[in-house]
């Protein structure tokens, strides 16, 4: 979508500046005077609620990679000491590890909305595949971040998942041990997870400029599906509309944010990893953090190594070709009875996952485990089959159409209840 720029440079430094750098008329089309679908309901509010916590989780980092060591030795007690001796140390490495987990929390939401109205369709295909980078990156880092508290957990975690890469054929071994920096977990694999840690968030910070480009080069999709037509009637400026949304927005989820830090930071972690790493003893049960748990359970309901391996890995580059595989002409769930069945039950299999990922590798959860998998994988051929044969619901004829259909409703919503029928 290609707007025509509305900037005009008032001052002596800004036309100066103009003519030289054009970053202010830079600033303006992109988070001023840009158009924004006037339909755009609150899930379009956590692109900015995942900037903010982006930032949030690259100053606290910056902050705790000040204090911590990078040792086998004193990995655990420098963690130790950041939350006794260091001034708000307590509160930097809470904000920074149950931001952690509301990063990842700002993520599925987003990328859920995206599935449900269908945000990587043409002309949205790249848009979707650098969201897709960013998910990859943002993996990583939590995964390595994990590793640096040099709890069981964090220990025993590390040993199950890189072993993972010993299954690729011929270089699997010499992958391992590149992880590893030797034959076991130790001080080298630990240096070099704090170094990727520390680095990857910048590279991430990278992808996700070129996202925001993307987004701003082909415009943002809308619950309707229906491509703006007429910029005048049916959108409104990026500044004030859409940016008091966003910030009501990310106040309540700063909200949600803050219960967790003030009142239960140790809800989401898990208790084993408040004890020292000790490669001599193995917790009873090994499991991720949450926010690993669905792809946990599918890496353990393959009866084989390498089959797990494939199938965890699987999930996720799947969604990468989204846009090829769902070959329905429409975008939103709204308008698609079949292929919004077939999307509540490829959700309703992710969170049974995550719930099966936390338990026992035994028993009845095992069979679960692999019938979730099942219809987790089924959701790409029931996309494909379903935009061939369903039939669609009527959509509106545009953007401009569906916000008086709504504002109709509500006032016929309105009338009832002002004027109750009368009895008697």
């Amino acid at each position: 979508m290609k707007i025509e720029s509305k900037y005009q440079p008032k001052s002596r430094i800004e036309r100066w500046l103009e003519a030289r750098l054009p970053i202010v008329r830079f600033a303006h089309d992109t988070a001023v005077s840009y158009p924004v679908p006037r339909n755009l309901n609150y899930f379009w509010t956590f692109g900015g609620v995942l900037t903010f916590m982006l930032a949030s989780q690259i100053v606290t980092g910056i902050t705790l990679a000040m204090h911590y060591v990078p040792s086998g030795s004193l990995a655990f007690v420098s963690v130790e000491k950041i939350m006794r001796d260091v001034n708000s140390g307590w509160l930097i490495r809470y904000l920074h590890a149950n931001g952690a987990s509301m990063f990842f929390i700002a993520v599925y939401i987003h990328i859920f909305r995206g599935l449900y109205y269908g945000s990587y369709k043409a002309p949205r295909e790249l848009l979707w595949i650098l969201g897709m980078i960013n998910f990859l990156l943002l993996m990583a880092i939590a995964f390595m971040g994990y590793v640096l508290p040099w709890g069981q957990m964090s220990f025993w975690g590390t040993t199950v998942i890189t072993n993972l890469f010993s299954v690729v054929p011929y270089v699997g071994d010499w992958l391992v041990e590149l992880l590893w920096g030797g034959y076991a977990v130790g001080d080298p694999t630990l240096n070099r997870f704090f170094s990727l840690h520390y680095l990857l968030p910048f590279m991430l910070v990278g992808v996700v400029v070129l996202h925001i480009w993307a987004l701003h080069h082909v415009g943002q999709n809308n619950p309707t599906g229906v491509e703006v037509q007429d910029i005048e009637t049916e959108t409104v400026p990026f500044t004030p509309d859409a940016t008091v949304k966003d910030l009501f927005g990310l106040s309540c989820f700063l909200i949600f944010f803050a219960c967790f830090v003030f009142y239960i930071p140790n809800f989401l972690g898990h208790t084993d990893n408040y004890i020292p790493a000790d490669p001599g003893s193995t917790p009873h049960h090994i499991v991720p953090e949450w926010y690993f748990l669905p792809f946990y359970a599918i890496l353990r309901a393959i009866p084989h190594k390498l089959g797990g391996a494939l199938a965890m890995g699987s999930a996720v580059l799947a969604l990468a070709f989204l846009p090829w595989i769902d070959t329905s002409r429409v975008r939103s769930m709204r308008y698609r009875p079949v292929g919004r069945l077939i999307f509540w039950m490829f959700a309703v299999s992710c969170v049974s996952l995550g719930y099966l990922g936390a338990q026992p590798a035994e028993g009845g959860y095992i069979i679960a485990a692999r019938i979730f998998t099942a219809l987790y994988f089924l959701y790409f051929p029931g996309l494909f089959l379903a935009g061939l044969f369903e039939t669609p619901l009527p959509r509106p004829a545009s953007i401009a159409q569906s916000v008086l259909e709504a504002k109709s409703k509500m006032q016929a919503t309105a009338g009832r209840h002002n004027h109750p029928p009368q009895t008697g």
